[in-house]
């Protein structure tokens, strides 16, 4: 039985920042090489997601009429295994799954599994304001 540790973080744009630059802050981190065992997505390229998130939220908001400055601009979710548990590609497959389940494949995702530290870990930037098209 796997025994990961879960948790989702809302992020808002950052003070004194633009969507794009709070979003590309973010997501570099959890892309950065250096961190970065394996790497999976779903409906965009985590290359240009802050681009792709921010087009599928003024999509959105021109069909529904429904303006969505309030909230958050994007969820990270966390996951954190303990040492030996899994290889890295276990951890983003699993990361990938859960993603999965929790957007019920409707929000663009991407996953970063992390070989950083002492434990291996997902760092998981979800767009869970719109369906994606």
């Amino acid at each position: 039985m796997l025994t990961a540790t879960t948790y989702i973080r809302p992020y808002k744009v950052a003070a004194g920042k633009s969507a794009v630059q709070t979003m590309e802050k973010r997501f570099d981190y959890g892309l950065n090489p250096k961190k970065l065992g394996a790497l999976s997505s779903y409906l965009c390229d985590p290359a240009t997601a802050p681009a792709e998130f921010l087009l599928v939220k003024s999509q959105y908001q021109a069909e529904t009429g429904r303006a969505v400055e309030r909230g958050a601009l994007f969820f990270q979710i966390r996951q954190a295994f303990p040492p030996g548990e899994v290889t890295a590609e276990e951890a983003n497959q699993i990361g990938y799954e859960t993603a999965m389940r929790w957007t019920k494949g409707k929000y663009q995702f991407f996953v970063c599994t992390h070989t950083d530290k002492g434990h291996l870990h997902n760092v998981r930037p979800d767009r869970a304001m719109r369906k994606a098209v």
